[in-house]
């Protein structure tokens, strides 16, 4: 079995002003993840603790280059998340969204196993 993160990992957080991406963000720094930056749309320049928001993933990845990225997005937003995150070259993609229309997973996965 691969091991594809590690305590090296530099993890950037997509929802990160949201209750359960602060919440979690908070909790991964506290056990030592390196989480490098967040996303949110229109929330650019603010801090999570301590982490920079950036409006999108690519600036955030072109200025922090993270190695994979969380999603804490609402499940109807999953699957632009994803391909945002796709579209900035990240390929490690880790979504918590329960509820995600089959339809967008199918397309989520078809999209990830292409690039």
């Amino acid at each position: 079995m691969s091991v594809f993160i590690d305590k090296e990992t530099k993890v950037l957080v997509q929802g990160i002003t949201g209750s359960e991406g602060s919440f979690w963000t908070r909790h991964m720094i506290e056990m030592g993840t390196k989480v490098t930056a967040g996303v949110t749309p229109g929330k650019g320049g603010q801090r999570v603790e301590n982490v920079l928001v950036f409006n999108t993933v690519r600036e955030a990845v072109e200025l922090t280059r993270p190695d994979a990225t969380l999603l804490f997005v609402p499940p109807r937003f999953a699957k632009d998340a994803v391909f945002e995150a796709l579209a900035a070259g990240l390929k490690k993609i880790v979504v918590t969204a329960e509820g995600i229309p089959i339809h967008d997973s199918l397309q989520i996965r078809h999209a990830a196993l292409s690039t």
